[in-house]
């Protein structure tokens, strides 16, 4: 049989591979191995947990204040000592995180086929998002396979020659993750956001905001626009994962811990955050994933980025990009907050990113590609 090693370590990387991950496994053609790199480490094998996923590989490679090229070296060299104790057949990857292009040369340094699940996102501006636009476009060099989640990042792999036969169209398998959800998991998300005293009717504002870009003085602005937001809207509640990342973390909580209606909490797990959102009257985010899965329950999202490599949703009209500007926030976010949801409300059915079939089509591919 042949090994294949999933490499993933956020949480994002874990909810759009585990639906690849479970769906390998179900068929038993292969031998599966998986391996976190604990980039982001609570909140990736919490995740990993709530899809029954346990990692046979944990590298621990995170260290306090970091700098990009230390959290590779540490990485790579992780991973290489991996790969000389076993050998593999093929690496499966997803996204664009430092895991992702470590994996990616790691597995070209071993001369193993590399396969890239949601491949060919691009914003075409090296620094939005940094480090990741690059991450992203150097990864395709290396993989044999990509798996283009929508019709236009196939096209931009195309454009940059890559060969057609390795680009395959599959949906994003994000949209095949919350299929995952069972009617109980959803009960217990609920009560457990009840016990955070949060109230889940139709003046829920969720945010996100952690990218790497946004930190510094555009954090300062945003976090300035959602607390004039909590003020103009004081019979509304916003509630603001905070992320673990000190950068990100102090000043959140130097700034709205007193607020009464914005409800700071500890990072959310995955059925928990799926329940807000599908509640939420406006999403406020800088997340990639979010994006994309905002959309399946017609929730309407101001992206704070100044670019996006996910321009369908805004396509679409399920986003707006508002950047970290201060009065295009607090502008559009008044539009949607000031109307009933109902007014606000899209069709979560015209969900660009997918269908929830993708990891089927993936492994049908895989397993062609391995015979």
């Amino acid at each position: 049989m042949k090994n294949i090693i999933v490499i993933l370590g956020t949480r994002p990387e874990a909810i759009k591979l585990a639906p690849v991950i479970l769906e390998l496994k179900k068929r038993n053609d292969c031998n599966v191995y998986v391996c976190n790199t604990e980039q982001q480490k609570e909140l990736s094998n919490q995740t990993l947990s709530f899809f029954g996923i346990i990692p046979d590989f944990k590298l621990d490679v995170m260290q306090p204040n970091q700098t990009l090229a230390g959290v590779q070296s540490r990485i790579l060299t992780a991973l290489s000592s991996i790969f000389e104790q076993n050998k593999f057949d093929a690496t499966i990857v997803q996204g664009d995180t430092m895991t992702v292009f470590c994996g990616a040369l790691v597995s070209f340094y071993n001369k193993v086929p590399l396969f890239h699940v949601e491949a060919g996102l691009r914003s075409y501006d090296l620094f939005e998002p940094f480090p990741e636009e690059a991450m992203r476009q150097m990864t395709a060099r290396i993989a044999s396979l990509h798996f283009a989640p929508t019709e236009l990042a196939y096209t931009s792999l195309i454009k940059e020659n890559i060969n057609a036969e390795k680009i395959h169209m599959t949906g994003n398998t994000v949209i095949d993750a919350l299929s995952c959800l069972s009617d109980d998991v959803i009960l217990k998300a609920e009560k457990s956001i009840s016990d955070r005293n949060i109230v889940l009717n139709d003046k829920l504002t969720l945010i996100t905001v952690h990218r790497r870009e946004n930190h510094g003085e555009r954090l300062d602005s945003i976090l300035k626009a959602i607390k004039q937001l909590a003020n103009d809207f004081s019979d509304h509640q916003f509630i603001l994962p905070v992320h673990p990342n000190p950068n990100v973390r102090d000043k959140v909580k130097s700034e709205l811990a007193l607020v009464s209606n914005v409800i700071l909490t500890e990072p959310l797990d995955y059925p928990e955050l799926v329940t807000i959102m599908k509640h939420a009257k406006l999403v406020l985010t800088d997340s990639g994933g979010i994006q994309e899965e905002a959309p399946t329950f017609g929730a309407p999202v101001l992206v704070m980025r100044y670019e996006t490599e996910r321009t369908e949703g805004i396509k679409a009209g399920f986003a707006r990009l508002v950047g970290a500007d201060y009065d295009k926030i607090l502008s559009e976010a008044r539009f949607i907050l000031s109307r009933d949801i109902s007014e606000t409300r899209l069709d979560g059915h015209n969900n660009p990113y997918g269908d929830g079939k993708a990891a089927n089509r993936i492994v049908d591919i895989i397993e062609e590609f391995l015979k």
